[in-house]
C-alpha cells in the first residue's frame, strides 16, 4: 500500500484521539487525523466528531493559517464573527488568514461530524476575541497572553 493513499476502511478503523481545547473546557473533539504519516508538513486534515452540547474550539482566528470545515453528518451552529448560522451535512465554510473569527457548537441531540483542514504555519498568531487573548505558535512551542498584558509601541 502506498503511503500516499489511505483507504476508507483504514480510516474507519483508526482510533479517535480526544482533544480538549486549552481555553474551553466544553470544547472536546474526537479526532481522526488523515494526513499523519503522509509527508504533508504544512497541511493538517482531520475528521472530527463533537458530541451534543459540546463546542469545537474557542472562538478564534489565525493570522497565518487558512482553515476550512465541511460538515459530513449532523447539525449544529456556526458562529462566524458575531453572527450565528444553522449548519448541517453538506455545508462548507472557509476561513482566510486574518479572520473572521469562527467556532462551532453542537446544538443538536446527535453527533456533529466534519472534515476540517488547515495550514500549520510557524509562526502563527491565534486571536481569541471573546477572551481577549492571543496565542503565539512557534518552533519553540505555544505561548499565550491576555490582551491587557500587551502594550502598544510608538511608531518608528
Amino acid at each position: 500500500m502506498s503511503k500516499y493513499l489511505v483507504k476508507g476502511a483504514e480510516i474507519d478503523k483508526r482510533p479517535e484521539t480526544l482533544v480538549q481545547h486549552q481555553f474551553n473546557d466544553n470544547a472536546i473533539r474526537h479526532t481522526r487525523t488523515l494526513t499523519e504519516g503522509m509527508g504533508l508538513l504544512n497541511l493538517g486534515i482531520h475528521i472530527v466528531r463533537i458530541e451534543p452540547g459540546r463546542d469545537s474550539t474557542t472562538h478564534h482566528y489565525h493570522e497565518a493559517d487558512e482553515e476550512f470545515i465541511y460538515i459530513l453528518d449532523g447539525s449544529g451552529t456556526a458562529q462566524i464573527d458575531n453572527e450565528e448560522f444553522a449548519i448541517c451535512a453538506g455545508d462548507f465554510m472557509a476561513f482566510p488568514t486574518g479572520g473572521p473569527a469562527h467556532s462551532l457548537h453542537n446544538s443538536s441531540d446527535q453527533d456533529l461530524v466534519y472534515l476540517v483542514g488547515g495550514e500549520r504555519n510557524l509562526p502563527d498568531i491565534v486571536h481569541y476575541p471573546e477572551l481577549k487573548r492571543t496565542m503565539v505558535k512557534s518552533i519553540e512551542g505555544r505561548k499565550w497572553s491576555d490582551w491587557s498584558d500587551l502594550h502598544d509601541l510608538p511608531p518608528r
